[in-house]
């Protein structure tokens, strides 16, 4: 395990940057829409296009029974809203029926998050890796912060879409902003990126790491890697090795340790193999000599970029990009992301990879067509303060 140790330095680095992480919200506190100077474009509002356009009857009445009309409506605002048509709201299993049983506390809670506060033309949203952050009306903690916001990552790259939602229309002028067409619901996020890690029966491994990783942190500590993924003022994507990927991460590493202190090979394997069968393979003392916490925690930090990245918007050819680990090593290439967009008629990627330095072939993450939510999904999986992809392999700094 010698050449996957982490420098005792990073610890203290990895602090200083987490400190920033945490203190960075992508929640930014944003006032309510002000009037805009000079006087209002001309013509129909967002809530009068939303009430004379036959395909947003669904939107309409979601509108007025969550009392936003008159919000939408005036034209003295500036705003931009993601409008899923009646075709959006089927793709997303709600029908005209459900709007009337669907409680308006409820509704108001997801158009909201639908909603931009500003103009936000198409040619402003940029095409950019990761995706554009736009603060929306929706806000998760009144009683925190009345200036709270969860944002939405609206972009242009390979197409057009929020988050990981197409836009199928852009550029719908009215008096008050835009409207963009989007062809499902924009849910938002509910949990952290630590709920869904914590409790997927698939990343035991993963969890118990993170907790190695964390060997005398409080979770409140500013290196305390549980405490960043339960921040919602942390902006990531977790790319997360399945229990299978590491257990064979593992047994290999542990084989190697116990060959190089003389131990015969085959016996090496079958001790490596029943040590790595189960997670408590990060709680044993008797291998922390071979996993020491700083070495888990270099292994985990490479698996997690300060950024949201949807496979909608990573490169289509291959890219690298710095991940945490670059807080203790700023010159490391980090890890490589490549997405391809090849079925005919489908704008989601069809295939996306990430790569270590240290993996022989690229990462595969495992795509799951169309996008879901957590807790069975495995690609895209948005979270208050990140992304999650699951995949194959164990990423390899070095």
């Amino acid at each position: 395990m010698k050449k996957f140790q982490i420098k005792n330095w990073l610890v203290k680095t990895l602090s200083a940057l987490l400190v920033i992480v945490m203190a960075t919200s992508c929640n930014k506190d944003v006032p309510e829409p002000t009037p805009i100077a000079p006087a209002p474009i001309v013509g129909n509002s967002i809530g009068n296009i939303i009430n004379t356009d036959a395909s947003f009857s669904i939107l309409k009445a979601a509108a007025t029974k969550a009392g936003l009309m008159p919000l939408l409506s005036d034209s003295t605002l500036n705003m931009t809203l993601f409008a899923p048509d009646d075709a959006a709201f089927a793709a997303s299993g709600i029908s005209a029926g459900a709007i009337t049983v669907l409680r308006a506390g409820f509704l108001d809670t997801i158009l909201r998050y639908h909603l931009v506060s500003q103009r936000l033309p198409s040619t402003q949203i940029g095409n950019t890796f990761p995706n554009r952050q736009s603060p929306s009306f929706l806000n998760p903690a009144p009683t925190i912060s009345a200036l709270l916001r969860l944002t939405n990552f609206p972009t242009t790259r390979n197409g057009a879409w929020i988050n990981n939602i197409p836009i199928k229309q852009v550029d719908i002028v009215a008096s008050n902003g835009y409207i963009h067409k989007v062809a499902a619901i924009v849910a938002p996020p509910q949990r952290y990126l630590w709920n869904r890690i914590s409790t997927d029966p698939d990343m035991t491994y993963l969890t118990a790491a993170i907790v190695r990783a964390d060997s005398g942190y409080a979770p409140t500590h500013p290196a305390s890697l549980v405490g960043v993924l339960n921040n919602i003022g942390a902006n990531l994507t977790v790319f997360a090795p399945k229990d299978s990927s590491m257990r064979s991460f593992l047994t290999g590493a542990i084989y190697l340790a116990l060959v190089a202190q003389g131990v015969p090979p085959a016996t090496a394997f079958a001790t490596a193999t029943a040590l790595a069968s189960t997670p408590a393979v990060f709680s044993n003392p008797a291998l922390y000599a071979a996993l020491p916490a700083t070495s888990v925690r270099g292994i985990v930090v490479y698996h997690i970029l300060l950024q949201r990245a949807f496979t909608n918007n990573f490169p289509t050819t291959a890219t690298a990009y710095k991940t945490l680990l670059n807080s203790g090593i700023a010159a490391h290439p980090g890890v490589t992301l490549q997405a391809i967009f090849g079925i005919p008629g489908v704008p989601f990627a069809s295939s996306a990879t990430v790569k270590g330095l240290g993996n022989a072939t690229a990462s595969n993450i495992y795509i799951n067509l169309p996008p879901v939510s957590d807790p069975t999904g495995t690609s895209d999986q948005h979270f208050l303060n990140g992304v999650l992809h699951k995949i194959d392999q164990v990423l390899i700094p070095q």
